[in-house]
């Protein structure tokens, strides 16, 4: 080998070295991948009520405003139901207020109702105990008159006999004339006091017979007032069930309400509108068509919100952190750089959170190095044209150092 060829040699030794040795100085404290891509949220819209639909007023990536009208429902189904929650709920109401009035008027009713029934009872003992001491008067009176009749018997028999021996006498002249007028006249009087006798028996019986049907009709009255007695006893019952008749209305109450708010729901549900500002995307409806309750109709992409979703392998995250500074270059712009910084790293390997995650238990393991994905997040200004779309391939470089 000559001098001139060493010294080439040589020289191409100290560039290469040279070479790898700021290779290696540029890229100490620096991770990137480029398994990395551009993340939104998707927002889903779907249909909370059925229908025709009769107006679709956007199209496929037409920016939207949150709020803005994206398809409107035929509304009269629900106007109607609405209309008919309103009166259902207007009856409860009246028969709630009118169970709620009855229930005072229930307990005032029945106190008073007691009271009366109470003294009907005692009117009625009372009522029981004057007809039977009627009765017994009565009765006393009756015997006292039999008595008095007797006793008149005899003296109308005393004084006929002694008319009738007078009258032989004076037959014979063996008396005066007005010793027989006067014997006449006694037995006249004896008579008639015998008449006054037996009228007053019978004025006692009729009086007894009265007395009786009082006491009867005292006793029946009776009965019916501890019949009543016992049927308002049984109010605070019956005020217990008013009130639960009055706290069952309440409920119908709440529950027509419940069903006017569902129904009014439903109406605004008629009018699908923008939950957020985006772009609509994938738009699944026209005017006419019959949708469903949860039937899918559009998205909606919010790009002022996107993200860098990077999948690091596992042995770039020895020396990453949240918070680092991040340069994202963006391959469908001619490697325009971004910058932001790392928001969050996942809890588990992307793997983990596929559909058939790896199962290593067979004894058929090869070791793979796996990938975690890092959520990455674009400083405020650094996209202001909204030029980002979700699926975009990037190449962040975090800086570890």
């Amino acid at each position: 080998m000559t001098t001139r060829t060493r010294i080439v040699a040589a020289i191409v030794v100290v560039l290469a070295v040279a070479a790898g040795g700021g290779w290696f100085f540029a890229t100490r404290g620096r991770e990137s991948t480029d398994d990395a891509q551009v993340d939104a949220h998707v927002t889903p819209i779907a249909a909370r009520v059925g229908g025709t639909v009769q107006r679709v007023p956007v199209v496929d990536n037409q920016e939207v405003e949150a709020g803005a009208v994206l398809v409107e429902i035929d509304r009269r189904d629900y106007e109607i139901a609405l209309e008919h929650a309103r009166a259902d709920l207007a009856d409860a109401e009246g028969a709630a207020s009118a169970a709620s009035v009855s229930v005072p008027i229930a307990s005032t009713t029945t106190a008073s109702g007691v009271l009366s029934a109470r003294g009907g009872v005692e009117r009625a003992k009372a009522g029981v105990a004057e007809a039977e001491l009627a009765v017994e008067s009565a009765k006393s009176r009756k015997l006292g008159a039999e008595a008095r009749v007797r006793e008149q018997d005899a003296n109308l028999t005393r004084a006929v006999r002694d008319m009738e021996r007078l009258k032989a006498l004076l037959a014979k002249d063996e008396i005066p004339q007005q010793q027989f007028d006067a014997a006449v006249a006694g037995a006249d009087a004896a008579h008639g006091a015998a008449d006054v006798a037996r009228a007053q028996v019978s004025e006692a019986a009729q009086a007894i017979r009265a007395a009786e049907s009082r006491l009867a009709a005292a006793r029946i009255a009776g009965e019916q007032s501890e019949a009543d007695l016992k049927s308002a006893e049984t109010g605070p019952q019956q005020v217990t069930a008013t009130r639960a008749r009055a706290q069952s209305a309440a409920a119908q109450v709440k529950l027509k309400q419940a069903a006017v708010k569902q129904a009014e729901l439903n109406l605004e549900y008629a009018t699908v509108k923008a939950p957020v500002k985006g772009i609509v995307s994938r738009k699944a409806v026209e005017s006419g068509q019959v949708i469903q309750p949860g039937q899918p109709l559009m998205t909606i992409i919010p790009l002022d919100r996107v993200w860098i979703t990077a999948n690091f392998k596992e042995t770039q995250l020895s020396d990453m952190r949240v918070g680092q500074r991040v340069s994202v270059d963006i391959d469908a712009y001619g490697g325009r750089d971004l910058q932001g910084k790392v928001e969050s790293i996942a809890a588990a390997t992307g793997a983990r959170f596929s559909l058939l995650p790896p199962e290593n238990a067979t004894g058929n393991f090869v070791k793979v190095v796996q990938r975690v994905p890092v959520k990455i997040v674009l400083d405020e200004g650094q996209d202001p044209e909204r030029l980002l779309r979700p699926g975009m391939s990037v190449t962040p470089t975090v800086y570890t150092r």
